[in-house]
């Protein structure tokens, strides 16, 4: 059995700094993965029903979040629960798992399909649905990021102070996805900015990346939702191209859902955190990983200890050869 034990290097200070900071505590030792998951017993970002079991979650760490401390202060938790958007799914090899589909899917398929549908002022996207999913699929970085601007296929539209494409290497192997801006990021341009962003970069530093290098981030959708609402289904829907259309042309090694609308977007059935972390799924051939949002762990301090064998996860899935 392999075991790997941190040890002193020119970045293990900056290191035990940003893993105190999010309260995981400075050292860190990954041991084999002969450590079955306890059950889950935290309150999870979701009551839904869950995808199909699996196979007990190998954490490979021996760490516990203290609890009680926080990187910064909490943000006010999203309101309604989202409803996930339809995408299209590969059974693969390798452990990766195709979730079975929720209860709400199938009464909602209708909606999916066509995202105006759901837009009740009738101020839509001019471009027939089908036509204009052909047409995002073949821009390329500049025109797309125009067309995001441009974007009036839903009511998102309607309040925000500026569009929020996407940041970082567009030719990353790690791609993050997150659910929609927030209040900075509508006035910056640029997901990921605001209390939760600074806790992103803390998450990332600890598993020796950052923002820009090797990482591209995006949302689930584009335009802030007023009061920071959870997406809707079909403002999921209306902004799937463009997420489409910009993992086409990263063309990452990994996908990394932060939190359950980002995770509903990508595998087009309904998720719960708990029941996903520790398995690998997949999006049009790209595996899919599914974590926490950082704005919920500054909610939920004690579940940072999960984000950390999440993150440990990842990179152990990166460090494997890839696939030809």
């Amino acid at each position: 059995m392999s075991v790997f034990t941190a040890r002193p290097s020119p970045a293990g200070g900056r290191r035990a700094a940003v893993l105190r900071e999010m309260g995981l505590g400075p050292i860190w030792r990954l041991r084999g993965s002969d450590d079955g998951a306890a059950a889950e017993k935290h309150a999870d970002e979701s009551t839904v029903q869950a995808p199909e079991a699996s196979a007990p979650v190998h954490a490979a760490v021996d760490a516990r979040a203290p609890a009680g401390l926080n990187a910064v202060s909490p943000r006010p938790a999203s309101g309604n629960d989202p409803q996930p958007a339809e995408t299209h799914l590969r059974p693969s090899g390798g452990g990766m798992r195709q979730p079975a589909p929720g209860g709400r899917i199938a009464g909602e398929t209708a909606a999916l399909r066509d995202p105006m549908l759901q837009h009740p002022r009738g101020e839509r996207d001019p471009a027939d649905p089908a036509e204009r999913v052909r047409r995002i699929a073949a821009l390329g970085w500049d025109e797309l990021v125009t067309d995001i601007r441009d974007c009036r296929a839903c009511v998102l539209c309607e309040r925000r102070s500026q569009t929020v494409p996407g940041v970082g290497d567009r030719r990353a192997r790690w791609m993050l996805v997150g659910e929609g801006p927030g209040a900075e990021e509508d006035l910056r341009g640029e997901p990921f900015v605001g209390q939760a962003g600074r806790l992103l970069d803390n998450m990332l530093a600890a598993i020796g990346l950052r923002r820009g290098e090797d990482v591209y981030i995006a949302n689930a959708v584009k335009c802030r939702p007023p009061h920071n609402r959870t997406p809707e289904a079909g403002e999921i829907a209306a902004c799937l191209p463009y997420l489409e259309r910009q993992i086409d042309l990263v063309q990452p090694r990994l996908l990394v859902a932060l939190g359950r609308p980002a995770a509903q977007a990508l595998l087009g059935t309904e998720v719960r955190i708990g029941a996903a972390r520790g398995r690998l799924f997949e999006h049009r051939g790209t595996p899919v990983l599914v974590t926490y949002h950082p704005a919920y762990l500054l909610r939920n301090p004690q579940d940072k200890g999960k984000a950390w064998e999440d993150l440990c996860f990842a990179r152990r899935c990166m460090a494997q050869p890839a696939k030809a």
